[in-house]
């Protein structure tokens, strides 16, 4: 059996950026022997919420390669040069595509290495191969389409699979009921209902503001709800300085400060990423809701300071009982369609990992996103899009996408055979490591 240099779990965003960067950046003589898998049959990134006129929150500049390399031939400038729309781009005056052309631009740059992806294979499991009481190598065994099983062995890990759907509590009893559903399979989910006349959207950040103002356009005579937690829908704070968390240089900052320290920065700025959607898509939920009352049938409504209690379904609906905070009482209220715009979590990585706990103890990362784990375990194991709480908000995001997989390709090369393992004691005890 072949014994790969790096497998690669996922090829959404963060992969293709390290095999991008691979290729760029290697400078020994023999590349290193490259393999990634996919679960899905082709590219795909947040298909299931491109939607109709819905625009990227960052910059264009920010995408796989440029931050890193602005020669590199995988720059979004450079994709748009290819697709002769580069001086139709430049004529828009924005810094901010639309998510249908930053996705084609995503799947250009991962068609350059269809030949290094495995798709339709779904990982199922991460073993490890002991020799002479150390583990020397990773087996990674998956399941394609058809059923059938695979393994592979490999020197080095990188796993990139994204989050996986936070679905409340409340919501899980209830299954796959189709009339609820969450934003991950939106465009496919909503395309079953025909005319809802009341939905409930829970939630109060972009997503949430997007998915209200698609089902406005899209079921025009329905009510809808727009539940959240909160006082109101708070705007994102995407000002110049506090942008700057977003840098790629900030992660230096954020992963040598003390553990609470960390911690504290992390609560302080959680509102410039999360549960805070762009000003302008709030000023357009506002308008439609004034211009409802304006002809007096307020059918849309912003229910602050509101949690779901509990969900049932019924053969007329879902359901909610919905608890105000403020009052203290909670109301029944039935809905044709339940949409969840409740984010993502990301812990698929140590389910993945869980065979190999003995060896990898608390789960500590070091600066260059590799795991901290005893003397007598080999390969490198790296985590992209894993590492929040050590290396600050910009992990999940596009925003150091490309200088990461950077990062990971220098580590990559220093533990290639000729050096690997040359210090066992300086990637066992990261400074200031924290979990992933």
């Amino acid at each position: 059996m072949q014994v790969h240099d790096l497998i690669g779990i996922g090829f959404g965003p963060s992969n293709v950026a390290l095999a991008i960067a691979l290729e760029e950046q290697q400078s020994g003589t023999r590349p290193l022997s490259t393999i990634f898998i996919e679960k899905q049959p082709a590219f795909a990134w947040h298909q299931d919420m491109l939607l109709e006129n819905s625009h990227m929150q960052i910059s264009f500049l920010k995408d796989l390669a440029t931050l890193r390399n602005p020669a590199s031939r995988f720059t979004f400038i450079s994709y748009l040069h290819q697709r002769g729309r580069l001086q139709d781009f430049i004529n828009l005056k924005t810094f901010f595509p639309s998510r249908h052309e930053f996705h084609d631009y995503l799947a250009w740059a991962a068609s350059h290495f269809e030949d290094r992806c495995a798709y339709g294979e779904e990982v199922i499991g991460v073993l490890p191969e002991i020799q002479d009481g150390e583990v020397s190598l990773v087996r990674v065994r998956t399941r394609l389409r058809n059923g059938e099983l695979r393994e592979r062995l490999g020197r080095n890990l990188v796993i990139g699979v994204g989050g996986t759907p936070s679905i409340p509590e409340v919501f899980a009893a209830l299954g796959h009921d189709a009339r609820v559903i969450h934003s991950s399979r939106y465009v496919r989910g909503i395309a079953e209902h025909r005319d809802p006349r009341r939905i409930a959207v829970i939630g109060a950040g972009q997503s949430s503001a997007e998915l209200f103002m698609d089902l406005h356009g899209r079921f025009p005579a329905a009510s809808i709800d727009l539940i959240m937690r909160g006082y109101t829908i708070r705007p994102s704070d995407n000002s110049p300085f506090v942008n700057e968390v977003f840098n790629a240089e900030y992660v230096d900052y954020v992963y040598h400060r003390p553990v609470d320290e960390r911690n504290a920065m992390l609560r302080s700025y959680w509102h410039a990423n999360y549960a805070a959607p762009d000003l302008e898509i709030i000023e357009t939920i506002y308008k439609v809701c004034y211009e409802q009352r304006a002809r007096g049938e307020a059918r849309h409504h912003i229910l602050r300071r509101h949690e779901v209690r509990a969900a049932h379904a019924a053969n007329d609906g879902i359901q909610l009982n919905l608890h105000d905070l403020d009052t203290d009482r909670v109301t029944p209220g039935r809905y044709d369609l339940v949409v969840l715009g409740t984010g993502y979590e990301r812990r698929h990585h140590r389910d993945l990992l869980a065979p190999l706990a003995p060896w990898l103890g608390d789960m500590v990362v070091d600066r260059n996103y590799r795991l901290s784990t005893t003397a007598e375990f080999q390969p490198g194991i790296f985590l992209q899009g894993a590492c929040e709480s050590s290396h600050g908000l910009s992990d999940t995001l596009l925003s150091v996408t490309a200088v990461r997989s950077g990062e990971i390709t220098a580590a990559l090369e220093a533990s290639s055979p000729s050096t690997r393992y040359a210090s066992d004691a300086s990637r066992s005890k990261p400074a200031l490591a924290a979990q992933a």
